[in-house]
């Protein structure tokens, strides 16, 4: 079975397009169809002096394995150039329309995952668009109400109760409702998607040493403590609330399967040192499979042709590998 993986290469301005010639040049055992404008793609490869042919995409026909220097595509044209290094907001809703596009393809069958490239969340706000990061904007599109966002790098996955959310808002935003939405997704998803079939999840408290019995806060006395019993009884493992720097620990980690931390900085700063450069966005909840790089769009080496596109490959790779178990 050949895999049909979308990939849009994100803000045309950054290192997107880049990426997505250095994935060009080593082929891929999937069929891989870059969701943007051709010409974006070529200008990008005459500038890093790459040979690029682009494969026009046919859902009607069998799925084809992806040669070395080959990219399959499914145009959506730019409004202007684009030039590396300078973001443009005249293209905020074209990178919109590249999403939207794939993710549309992944709802009707035409692809069986979708891998992202980097996003300027800045740029697609200033021109208007309200738009907190690809997470959210495909649990809209898909009608999911609740969504969870892991990272993975080796073997630690990290899931995120809030994401883009400022510090100060992420106590009100952490609710019993929403934690057991959260756990529930990620349990049904390392069982299911990933084939753990007793996942264990370790979870961090929100305050400093988990509270210390209250009193550095009681949100995990009267919120998250409680939640966990709650889905203990249902059968879910699950440990903690531990504090974060316990629980980020080898002998702590060697005993789950995922952390689940309560904020963005709580737990992706680890994995970020421990894997940055080949660590991989996943969404669960999703309707469909969609796996992403763990950096930005980089403006600063946009077009120098350094780019590191260690992620990139991760992000296919995790693809390829859940598209599979999905169908055994």
């Amino acid at each position: 079975m050949i895999p049909r993986i979308a990939f849009t290469p994100g803000e045309p301005a950054g290192i997107g397009p880049e990426l997505a010639i250095k994935l060009a040049s080593i082929g891929s055992p999937a069929q891989v169809i870059a969701v943007c404008d051709p010409q974006l793609l070529e200008k990008t490869a005459a500038q890093l002096r790459q040979t690029l042919r682009l494969l026009p995409f046919d859902p009607s026909e069998p799925p084809a394995v992806t040669p070395a220097g080959s990219l399959y595509i499914q145009p959506v044209p730019m409004a202007e150039p684009a030039v590396a290094g300078q973001l443009n907001k005249s293209n905020a809703t074209y990178v919109l329309e590249t999403l939207s596009s794939a993710a549309q393809g992944c709802l009707s069958r035409r692809f069986d995952a979708l891998v992202t490239g980097p996003v300027h969340k800045g740029v697609i706000n200033d021109a208007g668009i309200p738009f907190s990061g690809h997470t959210e904007f495909f649990a809209d599109l898909a009608g999911v109400e609740r969504v969870v966002m892991m990272l993975a790098a080796e073997d630690l996955r990290v899931a995120l109760v809030t994401t883009h959310l400022p510090l100060k808002d992420v106590s009100a935003a952490i609710t019993g409702p929403h934690l057991e939405q959260t756990i529930t997704i990620l349990h049904r998803s390392l069982r299911d998607q990933f084939r753990i079939d007793v996942p264990r999840i370790a979870v961090c408290g929100l305050n400093p040493h988990a509270g210390e019995g209250g009193h550095l806060g009681r949100e995990e006395i009267e919120i998250i403590g409680p939640t966990l019993d709650k889905l203990r009884a249902l059968g879910i493992q699950l440990t903690g609330p531990l504090p974060a720097d316990t629980l980020f620990t080898p002998p702590q980690l060697a005993r789950c399967d995922a952390v689940l931390a309560m904020y963005h900085d709580q737990g992706l700063p680890v994995l970020k040192f421990k894997g940055f450069g080949h660590a991989v966005n996943i969404t669960l909840g999703l309707p469909f499979i969609r796996t992403s790089v763990d950096h930005g769009t980089a403006l600063n080496i946009a077009g120098q042709g350094i780019a590191d596109s260690g992620s990139l490959q991760a992000a296919l790779s995790q693809a390829i590998q859940l598209v599979r178990l999905r169908n055994l």
